[in-house]
């Protein structure tokens, strides 16, 4: 359990973590981008419940372009998706090690 809350701490202590946290704070204050993201996020369940319409994808497709255009929000994007990869190798080097320790009887 300690390795791994080194593993947590090294994480969140990584600049792109802490750029997140920072640009997450500020997306916060903004009301206009706050209802721009719920908005995306009722379109995509409208998306899914519909069957995957399609012109409720050309509906989605449009409010993500324009919160693609917000330099903030896709600064926030490219940090989130550099955590996330931190996040998916210790999830990867975890399945491996268990899958070794639980196959190799």
């Amino acid at each position: 359990m300690e390795e791994l809350n080194k593993i947590v701490n090294w994480i969140k202590n990584t600049k792109e973590y802490e750029k997140c946290i920072e640009l997450k704070d500020k997306m916060n204050g903004n009301e206009e981008l706050v209802k721009m993201i719920s908005d995306v996020k009722k379109k995509q369940k409208e998306y899914v419940k519909s069957n995957f319409d399609e012109d409720k994808k050309k509906e989605l497709d449009l409010l993500n372009e324009k919160l693609n255009e917000i330099p903030i929000y896709n600064s926030y994007n490219r940090n989130l998706e550099i955590v996330n990869g931190y996040i998916g190798y210790v999830r990867d080097e975890l399945n491996d090690y268990f899958c070794k320790v639980f196959n190799d009887n």
